[in-house]
């Protein structure tokens, strides 16, 4: 049966006043995104065992100036063997931001006594739960904001405006420079291009760069792609992607790109780029 005219030239009209969203391989067309200073933005950070890092952490969230109304705070902390949970816990009951959301999750995930975090053995099951750490925090925290900003608790020193300069930008995901040292050499090597064959530090001077993966010690993602469904991988995913490495640093056997890399080949597969600014640098603790 027939609609209605009214009714069809009502619907006809809701059709045309909703915006449709496109992605393409190189460029997603999109509706323009709220990138004004009133823009809501979720910091998200998971925690483990980072009571050192925390007086350094919330004075530099202190410092931001994009306007505090417009900001909440995400934090997910799991598996300490400090107290970095009730820490957090007095910290925000003071912290001033739109809206907090604290999260308590342990893995069960311990490396042994004695070994570097970065140790290639361990990195497949150590990234496999941060990547589980960084979705709960995800699914749990995010409510109606238009940006997610990734916050690592040991980046100890960023521009104010980080988040202003970051948002300004209008892209999908971008990434900054993250270095121990000003003008030093990359520290965040998840943030690659070429099959990972040039790093942030290669690409000094070109301004805007199209990454193929991305690290989280500070990352900006507009929400809706999360929403969307690009995720944080606790897998090797990709196996039939272009943009993974092949063969993969951390063993011939591995095919595919995991957590904050991961997210890269996903948002690569979806259509949607990812970006870094070689030349915008913040900073990693040296411990």
């Amino acid at each position: 049966m027939a609609a209605p005219a009214g009714l069809a030239q009502d619907l006809r009209a809701a059709l045309c006043a909703t915006p449709l969203e496109r992605y393409g391989r190189l460029d997603a067309q999109r509706v323009p995104a709220m990138s004004q200073p009133e823009a809501n933005v979720l910091i998200l950070t998971p925690m483990k065992s980072a009571s050192r890092y925390l007086d350094r952490y919330f004075a530099g969230l202190r410092k931001l100036t994009y306007p505090r109304p417009s900001l909440s705070l995400g934090i997910l902390e799991g598996d300490s063997t400090d107290n970095t949970f009730g820490e957090v816990e007095r910290a925000l009951a003071t912290a001033s931001f739109r809206r907090v959301a604290l999260l308590k999750k342990d893995f069960g995930f311990r490396m042994p006594d004695n070994t570097a975090r970065f140790s290639a053995v361990y990195q497949p099951a150590r990234r496999a739960v941060l990547a589980r750490a960084r979705n709960h925090l995800l699914f749990g925290a995010l409510r109606d904001e238009q940006w997610v900003l990734w916050l690592d608790v040991d980046v100890v020193d960023y521009p104010a405006d980080i988040v202003e300069r970051l948002v300004s930008l209008d892209r999908d995901v971008v990434h900054p420079h993250c270095v121990v040292e000003a003008g030093g050499a990359t520290f965040d090597l998840n943030a690659w291009c070429d099959g990972g064959r040039r790093r942030m530090s290669d690409l000094r001077g070109a301004g805007l760069v199209r990454l193929d993966a991305v690290g989280g010690t500070m990352l900006l993602v507009r929400a809706d792609r999360h929403r969307d469904g690009l995720v944080f991988p606790p897998y090797f995913y990709g196996g039939r992607s272009r943009w993974i490495r092949d063969p993969h640093p951390l063993g011939h056997h591995i095919v595919g790109e995991i957590e904050t890399e991961g997210l890269g080949i996903m948002a690569k597969d979806m259509g949607v780029e990812c970006w870094g600014l070689p030349d915008l640098e913040i900073r990693h603790a040296s411990d």
